[in-house]
């Protein structure tokens, strides 16, 4: 296998950078060739994860979660609890396609260091286990124990119908038991998943966001325990130049907001990210344990600017802290990416806040602090320096001007970075000078843009380097620009023209024992 993870790098010095995207849960074109592993609905002891894999082959990320075989996408059921975060996952056991769609689960103590743990839940006679939420029960309001584990999922049958299910745990996620009336909300047609639950204190039920796929929108329920539900309310707004799309894995969080407090509803959305293929979007606004209503403003407003992060969503049970994981691809070509035994990642996890600019509210991500624990000193990005996992590059642009940062390798594969300083865009590049391009023809984009959205003139850009995926953003998280890359090395050099720059660097330790 190819060792990427000890190669030595140097990068000359200099830098300034630019950035846009794209983003989309379900995808359409696979379901033709939907084959879904056919389990007895008993429950079973879960199958234990093959972990054979070294975790440094060609393109594998050396400080993101990715399971150790086998294909994965949407994060589902992040739950936080007895200093253990859970995240489970949509999941393929049989194969590196989508396809058979289960739980896989991980868990970590810092949200950066992961273990895999064996498959949670698999399809049962009701269909395959699409995507949704978990929730800790502290008042065992459903009856199965207080403080148990409940998981809250769409069961997509073969018969085309997604309707919502409930399954809990008693051991602290190590098992599942299924709920016996499943399904808790009934539904007849293939527009209707990806249960995102949390209890609302103010009307003292627990309040569930469902996405309506084709039929665009999000419905809302409520429930006093868990396992009867009643309709509230249904949201939906027209978005700008994008009317034809899947509207999927919402998720509504309350946030504070210069002092107070507000909501904001996170919706993906499939095909129609910011350029093509999937993106996140955020829709401020408030809610009064019915209806969510939105600010007026013009929509849509993108969580990030890149082609890969989609349907993110937070943990639950972490207090007032909100911490968002995405699915590292992009719908438009997930089945082709390059990467085997394994298919996807997921993003590096982002603490969301929500700050006023230009007299609205901006909803920003920054890369959780936990990433300290695996990362070495800054040093000066001078002519060269060593590195071997990943890396996190930090530049300081001057906005007078327009400037063009080049990151490449020995064999001149790179991705080029613009920052235009008058305009306040930032631009990313990636074609066929990147590396790897052809298995598929939607995967070269000329140009992706996104908004500095900072006052002052400088901006300070943070760039996470790994091994097949460049995370951008501006310190303060008003910008985010996530993008896969599959150069045949990881970029070791770097080059820029135009404004001056402050560079410097710190290494990110492999966190695969």
């Amino acid at each position: 296998m190819h060792k990427l993870f000890n190669k030595r790098f140097s990068i000359p010095m200099a830098a300034a950078l630019v950035a846009a995207a794209i983003v989309g849960c379900t995808p359409e074109k696979y379901k033709q060739d939907y084959n879904p592993l056919i389990d007895d609905p008993t429950e079973k002891t879960p199958e234990q994860p093959e972990t054979g894999s070294s975790m440094n082959e060609l393109y594998r990320p050396q400080v993101h979660f990715t399971p150790s075989k086998n294909w994965m996408n949407d994060p589902n059921g992040m739950v936080f609890v007895d200093g253990v975060y859970h995240l489970f996952f949509q999941y393929n056991p049989q194969g590196n396609s989508w396809g058979n769609m289960s739980w896989g689960h991980a868990t970590s103590s810092d949200m950066i260091h992961w273990t895999e743990q064996p498959v949670a839940l698999t399809k049962d006679e009701l269909g395959a286990i699409f995507s949704g939420s978990c929730v800790i029960d502290k008042d065992n309001t459903a009856g199965f124990g207080k403080n148990a584990m409940v998981a809250l999922y769409t069961s997509a049958g073969d018969d085309g119908k997604q309707q919502q299910s409930i399954a809990y745990s008693t051991d602290g996620g190590k098992t599942f038991a299924r709920f016996g009336g499943n399904p808790v909300i009934k539904n007849d047609d293939d527009n209707l998943r990806d249960p995102k639950v949390f209890w609302h204190a103010e009307s003292g039920k627990w309040i569930m966001s469902l996405a309506k796929g084709w039929k665009k929108g999000i419905e809302f329920y409520g429930s006093q325990d868990l396992k009867t539900w009643s309709h509230l309310s249904t949201f939906f707004t027209p978005l700008a130049g994008r009317p034809d799309l899947q509207w999927e894995c919402p998720d509504l969080v309350q946030m504070d907001y210069k002092g107070g407090k507000k909501w904001v509803l996170i919706v993906s959305v499939n095909p129609g990210g910011p350029i093509l293929g999937s993106g996140t979007l955020y829709f401020p606004g408030e809610f009064d344990g019915i209806t969510f209503t939105a600010d007026e403003r013009d929509y849509p407003l993108w969580l990030d600017y890149g082609m890969d992060n989609y349907a993110g969503v937070t943990w639950s049970n972490t207090g007032s802290r909100l911490v968002m994981l995405g699915w590292m691809n992009n719908w438009s070509y997930a089945g082709n990416v390059p990467c085997d035994p394994w298919r996807s990642a997921m993003t590096l996890p982002r603490e969301l806040k929500l700050v006023e600019f230009d007299g609205k509210p901006l909803l920003t991500g920054t890369v959780v602090k936990e990433i300290d624990g695996i990362a070495k000193e800054w040093k000066p990005a001078g002519s060269s320096w060593e590195a071997f996992d990943a890396y996190q590059l930090r530049l300081t642009v001057g906005l007078d001007q327009n400037t063009t940062i080049t990151l490449s390798n020995e064999k001149g594969e790179k991705l080029v970075v613009e920052v235009y300083g008058t305009s306040r865009l930032v631009a990313v590049k990636r074609n066929a000078s990147t590396g790897k391009v052809n298995f598929n023809g939607t995967f070269s984009v000329p140009s992706m843009q996104g908004p500095i959205c900072v006052n002052g003139d400088k901006v300070t850009l943070d760039l996470f380097v790994d091994q097949s995926s460049v995370e951008l953003f501006t310190q303060e998280g008003t910008l985010s620009m996530t993008n896969l890359v599959f150069p045949s090395s990881i970029y070791n050099q770097i080059q820029t023209s135009g404004a001056s720059v402050e560079a410097q660097v710190r290494e990110l330790s492999r966190i695969w024992k």
